[in-house]
């Protein structure tokens, strides 16, 4: 059975829609994904788009959510990236808390460090919830081979 899982940062500009892109892509197998923001931007950074376009990943069709439209169904866990507790109304959901620099406001280069670690990151949760189900990683040309540091190689 699939995981929801929600992803969530302060704007959902960045970190947060980063990781949902990774996690659609890769781990669509174990998961249902959605993102959301505390306080949600205007749009996705233009420095986010282009460095997760660099990894053939689009997120032209993504747009800054508010947490409690996030909220429905559910999440089975939700990731906070956002450095802030969560709010009360969210606080029985299972979460893990991943620090990750906010890249917002930075050059391309901040925001591509920032995407390795969220790939990682997002790697290794995917892997935990295929060992959790027993299943094995789909056999597609878009799975990396190996994920070192966050990048694949």
């Amino acid at each position: 059975m699939k995981q929801r899982v929600l992803f969530l940062c302060i704007g959902n500009s960045c970190r947060s829609q980063m990781a949902e892109g990774f996690a659609r892509v890769y781990g669509h197998d174990v998961m249902d994904v959605v993102s959301a923001g505390l306080s949600p931007a205007m749009l996705v950074d233009l420095n986010t788009k282009a460095v997760m376009a660099e990894r053939g990943i689009s997120l032209e069709d993504q747009f800054p959510k508010p947490l409690e439209q996030a909220l429905t169904p559910l999440p089975n866990l939700l990731i906070n990236m956002s450095g802030s507790s969560l709010p009360h109304f969210a606080s029985e959901i299972p979460a893990e808390v991943w620090r990750v620099r906010d890249p917002v406001g930075e050059v391309q280069g901040v925001h591509r460090e920032v995407r390795d670690q969220v790939e990682g990151l997002v790697m290794n949760l995917i892997l935990r919830l295929r060992q959790r189900t027993g299943k094995a990683a789909p056999a597609t040309e878009e799975r990396p081979k190996r994920i070192k540091f966050g990048r694949m190689i």
